[in-house]
C-alpha cells in the first residue's frame, strides 16, 4: 500500500466521522457559508502580484516535521503582503499537521484567496470547504475518476468556489471538465513522492486553452520559476521552500526579490 493509498483510506474514515458530528445543514448554516468568495484566478492574473500561491504546511509524509513553530495567521498574511497571489493551507491533520481551524483562522483576518489543500473525495468536504472559508478546492486526478471530478467540481462552482484540478500524467487531462478553473501540474509523484519539475515543462503544451495553469512542488529557486513562466504557467504553488526556514515570510520575501 502506497502512502497515497493510506491517506485516502484514512480520509474516507475521516469524512464519515466528521459527517456524523456536523451535519450538512449545520455547515450550510455556518457564519462563513454565505460569504462572497475571492477569485484566485483574478489574483493570478493580477500583474502586481507574483503568481505564487504560498503554502502553509507543518509536515509531510515524506519529510516529517517541516515547521511546527510558525503561526498560520502571521505567515499567510505576511505572504500576501509581500506579493503572494494567494495562499494554500493544508487542512489534513494526520499526515500534514493541519486543521480546518487553521483555514478559518486565516479567513477571519484576510482579504485574499485561500486554497483548501486536502484530499477531497466526497461532496461533504466540498460543502465543508465553503463553511470554513475556502475560496478554491483542490481535486486530485490521481485519486478520483472523471465522474467524481465532474460532480465535485460542479458542486464547488454552484457554491461560488473555484476548482483546481491537479494532474501528473498526460492521460489525466481526460478528466478535465467545464467546471474546472485551474489546472495544476504536480511535479511530485504522489505514489513515490519523487519530484521533477520537468513534468510541468512536458505537460505545458498539451494543457487545453481556456484554463489557467499552475506548477506545483519542487520549485526551489526563482530561476526554476522563471523557466516555468516562459513555458506558459500563470501560477506556482510553493511551500516547503519557505516553510522549512525559521522565518517563512522572510524566505518568501527574499525569493521574490530575484523575480524582478
Amino acid at each position: 500500500m502506497t502512502i497515497l493509498d493510506k491517506i485516502i483510506k484514512n480520509k474516507r474514515k475521516e469524512v464519515i466521522l466528521h459527517a456524523g458530528v456536523v451535519a450538512v445543514r449545520d455547515l450550510e448554516n455556518s457564519r462563513l457559508f454565505n460569504r462572497d468568495v475571492i477569485s484566485l484566478s483574478e489574483f493570478l492574473l493580477n500583474k502586481s502580484k507574483t503568481g505564487i500561491i504560498a503554502e502553509f504546511k507543518r509536515k509531510s509524509p515524506s519529510k516529517g516535521i517541516i515547521n511546527s513553530l510558525s503561526a498560520v495567521e502571521e505567515v499567510t498574511v505576511g505572504y500576501f503582503m509581500k506579493g503572494a497571489s494567494g495562499v494554500s493551507i493544508l487542512t489534513d491533520f494526520q499526515f500534514f499537521g493541519g486543521s480546518n481551524a487553521d483555514l478559518t483562522a486565516v479567513r477571519e483576518k484576510s482579504f485574499f484567496p485561500i486554497l483548501r489543500k486536502d484530499f477531497i473525495i466526497d461532496e461533504y468536504q466540498v460543502i465543508e470547504s465553503k463553511s470554513i472559508g475556502a475560496d478554491v478546492i483542490l481535486l486530485i486526478a490521481a485519486v478520483l475518476d472523471d465522474k467524481e471530478i465532474l460532480s465535485l467540481s460542479k458542486l464547488s462552482r454552484s457554491l461560488g468556489m473555484e476548482v483546481l484540478l491537479e494532474i501528473h500524467e498526460p492521460d489525466e487531462l481526460n478528466k478535465v471538465n467545464q467546471y474546472v478553473n485551474i489546472i495544476g501540474v504536480n511535479n511530485r509523484n504522489l505514489k513515490t513522492f519523487e519530484v521533477n519539475t520537468d513534468i510541468s515543462e512536458k505537460l505545458a503544451e498539451i494543457i487545453p486553452d481556456g484554463f489557467l495553469k499552475i506548477s506545483e512542488s519542487g520549485i526551489s529557486s526563482s530561476q526554476v520559476l522563471k523557466k516555468l513562466r516562459v513555458s506558459g504557467y500563470n501560477g506556482f504553488l510553493v511551500g516547503e521552500k519557505f516553510m522549512s526556514t525559521p522565518d517563512p515570510v522572510r524566505a518568501f520575501s527574499e525569493f521574490v526579490k530575484d523575480l524582478i
